[in-house]
């Protein structure tokens, strides 16, 4: 099974670490390399690339840093892309940047990596479908809904962003910013229910695990989150936080 390191998951900064014993990629640059660094026992010499999903900081701020002091590639959508380097001496500079377009195949490594395009406000957000062997890993974040189902999953790295009873609560007491925000997680990230609507389409009895992420800080029931989900696959759920390396 792939070994799975968060090093951050949230609002405050997201980095994965995917590890198949031969090969490794990272998800998300959101947190600086020195922070990462460390935890990798400063060896970055089976780090293939670097998948970035959108262009929103707490994804994405760190990519140079990594592209600078690794000799990774970087894969995402043009339009993460477009947003991330805007100047002809970005591009020059930044030509370990490869772009992946949606449900194609790209072998990195020995993982292959199938993007598919989900629901969020950016340019070009993408998940990840993550193979190597006979594994495949389902990594979704950022999104209101994706319309893709997929066979034999066997790990889920996926977002539970937010419970709308938790944030009616709040808007009810009166907290200003909790009716701010409100539109925008509904259009921009997965709610507890539909969260577990997704993990539900894509149940497989091939299915070993499931790790929640980029939970919010203010809107969600960590506990009930992690029950729920137990509840309904009836296999090893974590929280990200819980494993923070």
């Amino acid at each position: 099974m792939i070994e799975v390191k968060v090093f951050g998951s949230g609002s405050s900064g997201n980095c994965y670490l995917l590890d198949n014993g031969i090969d490794q990629l990272m998800i998300e640059t959101g947190l600086p390399f020195k922070k990462v660094a460390p935890r990798m026992n400063f060896n970055f010499e089976r780090l293939r690339s670097i998948l970035i999903s959108h262009e929103h900081n707490d994804h994405s701020k760190y990519l140079k840093q990594f592209l600078e002091r690794t000799m990774a590639s970087s894969f995402m959508s043009e339009g993460t892309f477009n947003r991330l380097f805007k100047s002809e001496s970005d591009y020059d500079n930044y030509g370990q940047c490869k772009f992946i377009k949606n449900r194609n195949k790209y072998q990195i490594g020995s993982f292959t990596v199938q993007p598919f395009d989900v629901e969020h406000d950016a340019a070009e957000p993408l998940g990840f479908l993550i193979i190597s062997g006979t594994d495949r890993l389902l990594y979704a974040t950022d999104t209101y809904y994706v319309k893709y189902h997929f066979k034999n999953v066997t790990q889920m790295l996926v977002e539970m962003n937010y419970s709308v009873d938790v944030l009616r609560e709040e808007i009810a007491d009166g907290i200003e910013l909790a009716a701010i925000l409100k539109n925008r997680l509904y259009t921009s990230h997965f709610e507890m229910k539909t969260s577990l609507e997704f993990i539900k389409a894509n149940i497989s009895d091939k299915l070993q695990q499931i790790i929640l992420i980029h939970l919010s800080g203010n809107n969600s029931y960590p506990d009930l989150f992690k029950r729920k989900t137990q509840e309904l696959t009836g296999i090893p759920v974590y929280l990200a936080n819980e494993l923070i390396s």
